[in-house]
Formats: C-alpha cells, structure tokens, sequence
C-alpha cells in the first residue's frame, strides 16, 4: 500500500478519494474517509490532511453545516445534480478548479490550473455572473480583486483556507515592517534603490498583497519568483519574503544569494530572532512560513525513489525544503511539473513532489509512463479537501434558486491595493 498513488503503465488509477475511503489506514489521517462537513462545526484546526499539526489563527473563516440533503446524497446524485444546475445556469456560472482538488470535484471544473491561471481563466468569461472558485480562500479572493464589477466569487467551503498563507498575518508583518524601517531607515540609497522590497507569495491573503502595493512591493508565483525578485533587485537593497521560506531560499539560492544573506524572519522574536548586522548583511529576509503538504517530502523519499527505480526523473515543487530540492533532477511550479510529464516522448519513470491529488490525475492522463508521488502516504492538503460535491452541488443549486451562498468579497480599499501588486508583477519579464 505504500505506493497507492503509482500507476503502472496500463493500469487503472483510482481516485484519491476512493483509495482513501477504499482503505482509510493507507493515509495520513482515517478521518479523511469521513464527509468533510464532519469537521465544519466544533472541530479547531484545518482538518485532516497536511496541515492538521497547523495552528490555526483565531477568527479563521468557518463553514457553517452544510444541509443533511447533500450529505446524505451518494457521488452519483450529487454529479447528476451538479450536472443539471450547471445545464440550466449554462454562461451564467463558471467552475474553477485547482490542481490540487479531488477528482470528483475536477471533473465539473470548465477550467483547471494553479492560482493564478485560474484567477485569469476567470477573467475569459467577463459575461459569467458567478465565478465558483474550486480552491481555497486566497486564491477566491484574487479572483475577486481581478473579477468584473458585479460578478459574484463563491468559495464553495468558507473552512478552504490555506495554512500557509496563516502564517503570514497583517499585524505580523506590519510589526516587521516597523522594525525593519527602524533598522534601515526609508531613504534609498545612491542608486535610488530601497532599503528593502516586500515580496509575497500569490499564496497569501489579499491584505498582504494590499501592503505589498502600499508598500512598493509585488506579488509572485512559484512559476515566475526569479524574475519578480529580479524586478524587486532593481528597486531594493533587499527583499522581504513571505510566506513561503522555501520557495523564496530555493529561488534566491539559484540566482547566486549564499544562505548566509538569506537570514530567517521569525515574528515572535525581536528582530524576527537576527542581530542587527545579520540583517543588515541580508539580501533576502524570509518569513517563517511553509507548506505542510510540500514539507512532507525528504531526501530519504528521494533516495529511495533512486534505489527502487533506477533512472527514474525526480520532479519536486520549490516549496519543498533546499535539500528536496538540492537532491531532486527538477524543481518547478504545478504547471512546470504537469508540462515536464507531458513533454516526455518516451516511457519514463517519474517520482513526483506535490499534492497527491495532481500526482494521481497526472498518472492517469499519461499511462504510457510510471508516475508516483514522492510521499508513501496518501496525505492530500487539507483545505482543498474540505471541497466536496455535496458543496459544490449546495452552491450551484443555490446560484439557481436565486441565492448567492458563500460569497468571498475583498473590500475596495484592500482590493485596489492589491491590484497594484498583482499588475506589477504582470508588467515584469524575465530579463527586465
């Protein structure tokens, strides 16, 4: 069981949900065979998955019950009713999905992707009224910021949150700001450059982008980090990145910053737990953040890979630790791990570092080859499994009665803000 996500060339593929209701003890946690709607009341923390060991923030947005019907109603009543609502919505409505989704949700997406390419795909279909984002709370909010005015942006499950973008609070980083103008000073230097640059993760709420704009800052994706640090260069003596530590080291690790400029911000101690000259020696100041599905990989995951399949092609996502990383052939986004897999020409073997889910849906679009996740447990993110059909069958049905059910709204003022971010990372190219 321990290979349960492999597809062997011409082998069927289960779905991750199946093979963990199929068999719960095969996965990081049993109760990931329950109905997410188990844990919308009265249970702390993010669920069972990856991030169940996460601390919470107080005031996380919850989900409410999700009506006995839903629950109640098998897979095959709940896609015929998502079926006939989307068939009588037909334009009206749009249905993204993450790569990271289960399959039972995908197969009702119109458009599938990371974050931003589906904030984008969004924008397509100006004429569609609501957008039902697939996904988790961050990424409903930057298709909210980049929707048109009088489109509606529904987060299936309010509980789809993303705990590392929690690690990054507003008052956080805000305190950080403060200690880091205190330390800097706010004047450029000769060449006009900044003491420092805020950097955030597209993984982040839309107040953090927001203070990335107030602040002369940007937005970036794990697809385009070197070139947006490359642009936050040319404006700063350094940057300030968060959430993600590991995709900020391994990024700035591979323009040429040593590890000894890249000094760890932790917001509970002062100075984020650095000496003054430490900072001051810094080119890029990481937040304390990570992925807990990404953390999840090791180098004993990639060496054993090796052992059991010589000559296999190890890909990992840059957030996963340097030494994942450092020991992997390849280290790219979803949507580089998803064209790596694609390109391939002939039967190749792969040993993948990223959520499951995709892991799994890309062994079964490409059977010519042997593709297995990194990870021997099946341990999918926890926030984007709290998305389930009986929620996504509850909102569209919603859309049709007239009712708009967990509407996510940026307010103007963070939104415009926002923006700024998000359209200077737009304008910046690779090389720029």
């Amino acid at each position: 069981m321990a290979r349960s996500a492999t597809r062997k060339q011409g082998a069927p593929v289960s779905s991750v949900d199946s093979i963990i209701r199929s068999d719960p003890g095969a996965s990081c946690a049993p109760e990931l065979a329950q109905g997410p709607w188990t844990f919308d009341l009265g249970t702390p923390g993010y669920g069972p998955g990856a991030s169940m060991g996460d601390v919470i923030p107080t005031g996380s947005p919850r989900q409410g019950q999700l009506p006995v019907e839903y629950q109640q109603a098998s897979n095959e009543e709940l896609h015929e009713r998502i079926r006939v609502a989307k068939a009588t919505l037909g334009e009206r409505v749009v249905v993204l999905g993450h790569f990271y989704q289960r399959d039972e949700v995908i197969q009702h997406a119109d458009f599938v992707g990371d974050s931003f390419q589906l904030a984008n795909a969004a924008q397509t279909v100006p004429d569609a009224e609501a957008i039902v984002f697939c996904g988790v709370h961050f990424m409903a909010e930057t298709a909210d910021i980049l929707a048109q005015p009088g489109q509606s942006v529904i987060l299936p499950n309010l509980a789809a949150g993303c705990s590392m973008a929690d690690m990054a609070d507003s008052d956080s980083v805000e305190e950080c700001w403060e200690q880091l103008d205190e330390l800097y000073g706010t004047e450029p230097d000769a060449e006009g450059r900044m003491p420092v640059i805020p950097v955030t993760y597209m993984n982040s709420s839309a107040a953090l982008k927001a203070f990335c704009g107030r602040h002369g800052g940007i937005v970036c994706t794990s697809s385009n980090a070197s070139t947006v640090l490359e642009w936050a260069f040319e404006r700063g003596q350094r940057v300030l990145f968060f959430p993600d530590q590991h995709l900020g080291r391994n990024t700035a690790k591979a323009m040429g910053v040593s590890l000894e400029q890249m000094p760890m911000w932790n917001p509970y101690k002062p100075l984020g737990g650095n000496t003054a000259d430490e900072l001051d020696r810094a080119r890029v100041i990481l937040w304390h953040g990570f992925c807990s599905v990404h953390k999840r990989f090791s180098v004993d995951q990639v060496e054993k890979a090796r052992a059991d399949f010589p000559g296999v092609r190890v890909i990992v996502h840059p957030e996963c630790p340097m030494a994942v990383v450092d020991a992997a052939d390849e280290a790219g986004s979803t949507d580089y791990i998803r064209k790596a897999v694609a390109a391939a020409t002939e039967p190749t073997t792969f040993a993948i570092g990223t959520e499951v889910n995709m892991v799994n849906r890309l062994a079964a679009e490409f059977p010519q080859h042997t593709i297995f996740c990194l990870d021997p447990v099946v341990c999918p993110c926890s926030t984007m499994y709290r998305i389930h059909p009986g929620y996504l069958a509850w909102v569209l049905e919603g859309l049709v009665a007239g009712d708009v059910i967990n509407r996510i709204t940026v307010p103007d003022a963070i939104a415009n803000e926002a923006r700024v971010a998000l359209e200077r990372m737009l304008a910046s190219k690779p090389g720029v």
